[in-house]
C-alpha cells in the first residue's frame, strides 16, 4: 500500500512537469480531428487539469520532503528552471545521489571524500567550530561597511578572496551591479580607467546595503564558475531550510538562526545530513539562486557553504589532481587556516599549491604546479619578502588593482582606486627604449660605448633632439659613453625625448593604496579617541596608504647622475632643489605589509596615519 502511494506520489511530479497537450515530434504533425482551433490554454477543461496536477504536485512533493526518499529526476525542475541540470558536481560520479527540493544529497563516498579532504581525519573540533560559525557578512561599521568582517579564525581565507572579488564590482564596475546576464565584465579592457577616470576615495559613501549584496552574488557567481571552468557552478545549501527555499522573502535571519539551532558539523555523516547541492550551467539563473541564497550565506555555516560550493564547482577528483600532495587536508592544522590551495582556487580556479608562474621541473617526470592563467585578483604575501617563496607575474599583475595579503597566520586585502598603479614606471620605460636603442650601436662587445655615427642613429631613432653645444660636446672624443649620455638625457626636457621631470619628483612614482582587514581588531584611534573614551573597540580595519615608488636606480645612483650635468648647467636653482628633494624623501613608515608591497613595487617607501595596517 505504502509503494503504491509512493507511486502515485511520483506519477503527480511527472504529469506536474509535463507540457499540455504534449509536444509534437517534429517527424509528424499534430493531428487536427476534433481538436480546438485556439490555444488548450484557453480550454476551461485544460485549466482545470493544469490546476488539479499543480495540487498533485504540491502534496507529492511535500510528502516526499517529509519521507526523505528518492525522488522522480523529473523533479529537478520544481525549484529550478528547466534548463538547469541539478546535480553533485563532484569527482564520485551519480551513484547513491539522493534528491529533495532543494538539492541532492551526497552519496556516502561523495561526503567523505568531501569532509576528508577538507578537514583531513582526527580534526579538532575547535577547527570545525571555527568553519561552522562563520558567516559572509558585510561589516556594520561605517569606516568599513564595504568590507566582510570575520569573527572567527581559520576562514579568512575565503573571506579574503570573496572580499577581493567584491572590491572589483565596487571600485570598477558599480553601474553594473543592476545587470546579470552572461556578458561579465571581466571582458572590459582595464586600460579604460585612466587616472581622470579613477575612482575617488571617498566613493564608498555612496554605497547601499542593495547594491553590496549585488556585489556579492556576482563576486560569489564569478569565483564558482572560475572554478567550474566557466561552464558550471555548484551552490550548496541547507536541507534544514527546505520550507524555505524557494524565495528569499522566507529566508530571514531569524528563520536560518532558528533552524540551525542545536546543529553542529563533527563528522561527514552530521555534513551529509544538512547539505545540498545543486549544479547549473547558465549564469543568469545561477546569480537568481545565489541571490535567493544570501541569508543562508550570512549565516554562521556561510563560509563553509561557499568553500564546499567552490569545491565541488571544480570537482572532487579535479581537485585532487592540482594538488601536489593529495594526502594533507585543505584547512589545516593545527590552527584550522585555508591553505594556499583553497586561496589559489578562489582566485584562479585550480587548487594548485604554488604561487609561481606555470610548473617547476623537478626532473625524474615529478613537476611542482603554480598558476596557469592571468587572474582578475592577484596575491601577495610577506613569505616572499622572508624568501620562503616567489610570486610570479600572474598573481603580483592581476587585471585589477586588487591584491589577497598572506602572512604566516592571515589574509587580508590590499587594493588601489586606479588601475594605473600597475603601470611600469614612465622614466624607467623611457629609459629602457633609450637603452635598447643604445645597446643595439654597440660594436665593443658590452664595453658601452658607440660609435658617432651610432649615436646619431640612436637619437633619430628615439626621438631625442640634444641641442648642438651637447651633442658636440659627447662626440668629442670620437664615440659615445653610456654613463656620459645617460648624464645628459637626466638634464634634457622631457619634451626635447630627455628624462628632466619638470615636477621634481625625478621618476618616482605616486599613488595610494587602501588595505582592509575584515577580522575584528582592537582600534585605539579614531571615533572612540574624539569621543574621549579609553576602551578600544574591535572592528575591522581600512588604512590608507601613500606609497611612493622611486626609479630602478638608487638614490645614490640618481644624484651622482644629476648633480654632475646641474654642476656644468651653472647656478640653476631648478636644479639645486631638484638635487634636495632626492636627499630628503619622505621618512619611512614600516610595518609587515611594507615588506609585502615591496614585493611588488620594490623600493616602495610607504606611510600612513594612525596605526599601523595590520596583517595578522
Amino acid at each position: 500500500m505504502a509503494d503504491q502511494e509512493e507511486e502515485d506520489l511520483r506519477m503527480a511530479l511527472r504529469m506536474s512537469m509535463q507540457q499540455w497537450p504534449p509536444e509534437p515530434k517534429r517527424s509528424k504533425p499534430r493531428e487536427s480531428g476534433g481538436a480546438p482551433t485556439g490555444s488548450p490554454d484557453d480550454s476551461p477543461e485544460a485549466k482545470s487539469r493544469r490546476l488539479q496536477r499543480e495540487l498533485m504536485a504540491a502534496a507529492a512533493e511535500k510528502r516526499l520532503m517529509i519521507s526523505g526518499k528518492h525522488a522522480s529526476p523529473a523533479r529537478r525542475n520544481v525549484a529550478f528552471p528547466k534548463e538547469e541540470k541539478d546535480g553533485v558536481a563532484g569527482g564520485a560520479g551519480g551513484d547513491g545521489r539522493k534528491e529533495v527540493s532543494c538539492g541532492m544529497e551526497l552519496s556516502d563516498a561523495d561526503v567523505n571524500q568531501l569532509f576528508s579532504m577538507v578537514f583531513g581525519n582526527g580534526v579538532s573540533k575547535g577547527i570545525l567550530a571555527q568553519w561552522c560559525n562563520q558567516g559572509i557578512r558585510f561589516s556594520p561599521d561605517p569606516e568599513t561597511f564595504m568590507g566582510l568582517v570575520q569573527h572567527e579564525g581559520g576562514p579568512c581565507g575565503v573571506l579574503a578572496a570573496i572580499q577581493a572579488f567584491v572590491l572589483k564590482y565596487l571600485i570598477f564596475f558599480p553601474d553594473d551591479l543592476g545587470k546579470v546576464g552572461p556578458n561579465m565584465p571581466e571582458n572590459v579592457d582595464s586600460r579604460r580607467f585612466s587616472k581622470s577616470e579613477s575612482v575617488t576615495s571617498n566613493m564608498f559613501s555612496s554605497l547601499t546595503e542593495d547594491g553590496k549584496a549585488r556585489a556579492l552574488v556576482r563576486s560569489m557567481g564569478e569565483i564558482l564558475f572560475l572554478c567550474g571552468s566557466n561552464k558550471r557552478a555548484v551552490i550548496a545549501t541547507l536541507s534544514i531550510l527546505v520550507h524555505d527555499a524557494e524565495g528569499s522573502d522566507s529566508l530571514k535571519d531569524d528563520i536560518i538562526t532558528k533552524a540551525l539551532e542545536g546543529v553542529s558539523i563533527e563528522s561527514a555523516s552530521d555534513l551529509q545530513k544538512i547539505l545540498r547541492v545543486n549544479t547549473y550551467t547558465s549564469i543568469a539563473n545561477a546569480y537568481k539562486r545565489l541571490e535567493a541564497m544570501i541569508p543562508v550565506f550570512q549565516s554562521r555555516m556561510g563560509a563553509l557553504l561557499f568553500l564546499i560550493s567552490a569545491l565541488l564547482s571544480r570537482g572532487l577528483d579535479s581537485i585532487q589532481a592540482d594538488r601536489d600532495d593529495p594526502n594533507p587536508p585543505l584547512v589545516t592544522a593545527p590552527f584550522g587556516h585555508a591553505s594556499q590551495e583553497i586561496v589559489n582556487l578562489l582566485l584562479c580556479g585550480q587548487a594548485v599549491p604554488n604561487v609561481f608562474d606555470g610548473r617547476m621541473d623537478l626532473g625524474g617526470g615529478m613537476s611542482l604546479k603554480g598558476i596557469s592563467t592571468c587572474v582578475e585578483v592577484g596575491f601577495l604575501t610577506l613569505l616572499e619578502s622572508l624568501n620562503f617563496c616567489k610570486v610570479g607575474q600572474f598573481l603580483k599583475c592581476p587585471k585589477w588593482p586588487i591584491w589577497v595579503v598572506g602572512s604566516e597566520s592571515h589574509y587580508t586585502v590590499l587594493f588601489a582606486l586606479d588601475t594605473t598603479v600597475q603601470d611600469e614606471n614612465e622614466l624607467e620605460e623611457r629609459e629602457s627604449q633609450i637603452r635598447k636603442a643604445f645597446d643595439a650601436q654597440d660594436q665593443s662587445g658590452g664595453g658601452g660605448f658607440i660609435s658617432v655615427e651610432g649615436f646619431h642613429q640612436v637619437l633619430r631613432e628615439t626621438g631625442i633632439d640634444l641641442p648642438s653645444e651637447k651633442r658636440d660636446h659627447l662626440c668629442g672624443a670620437g664615440f659615445i659613453v653610456w654613463s656620459e649620455f645617460w648624464q645628459v638625457l637626466l638634464d634634457l626636457d622631457k619634451k626635447s625625448g630627455g628624462l628632466k621631470d619638470p615636477t621634481g619628483s625625478m621618476g618616482k612614482k605616486v599613488f595610494d593604496l587602501y588595505h582592509f582587514n575584515g577580522i575584528a581588531k582592537s582600534v585605539l584611534n579614531g571615533s572612540q579617541a574624539a569621543s574621549g573614551s579609553e576602551m578600544p573597540i574591535q572592528r575591522p580595519r581600512l588604512t590608507k596608504l601613500r606609497v611612493s615608488v622611486p626609479p630602478r636606480w638608487t638614490p645614490e645612483e640618481f644624484m651622482a647622475d644629476v648633480v654632475l650635468p646641474s654642476a656644468s648647467g651653472g647656478n640653476d636653482p631648478s636644479a639645486k632643489e631638484t638635487v634636495i628633494e632626492v636627499a630628503k624623501p619622505e621618512p619611512a613608515q614600516h610595518a609587515p605589509l611594507v615588506d609585502c608591497i615591496r614585493t611588488r613595487w620594490p623600493r616602495a617607501v610607504c606611510n600612513w596615519v594612525g596605526d599601523p595596517p595590520s596583517i595578522v
